[in-house]
């Protein structure tokens, strides 16, 4: 068993070295040690979306914690997929959820963690996180939990 990529892990995916516009397109490749618990860590502090009610941007840094099975996420796609949210009104509560739900169904990870840490506003800062336990083997392998 090699842990290297090979050229088929290449084949499904469209925007990475390619010219892209934002989507809500998550792009995966095979994971080549499915056998391991392992933690996969993805931070950006590029996240900004519309307050629903007035129309003024709210910046994040988003932070994605998963132990994958089958599938990893390209980060290329998923920079892609933030930048996707630029426009849209939302709250903090939704969007936190509604990316948890997106690379759920996109990875069908062990375990994922989304935490989005919203920037100050009107005084107060807001952190949300949501989670999935699929394999709760895999979350105490990574997260040192008993």
């Amino acid at each position: 068993m090699t842990y290297m990529t090979q050229p088929e892990d290449l084949k499904d995916l469209t925007l990475l070295g390619r010219p892209a516009q934002p989507s809500k397109r998550l792009e995966t490749f095979p994971n080549r040690a499915p056998e391991r618990y392992y933690l996969v860590t993805m931070v950006t502090d590029e996240f900004t979306a519309l307050c629903p009610a007035t129309g003024q941007p709210d910046f994040a840094t988003i932070t994605v914690e998963y132990v994958p099975d089958q599938r990893i996420l390209e980060s290329k796609s998923f920079k892609l997929y933030i930048w996707s949210f630029r426009n849209e009104r939302v709250f903090h509560e939704h969007v936190v959820n509604q990316m948890l739900e997106d690379l759920r169904a996109a990875l069908d990870p062990h375990y994922i963690k989304v935490t989005g840490a919203f920037n100050v506003r009107g005084g107060i800062a807001i952190t949300v996180e949501a989670e999935h336990v699929k394999t709760p083997e895999a979350k105490r392998a990574v997260k040192g939990c008993a």
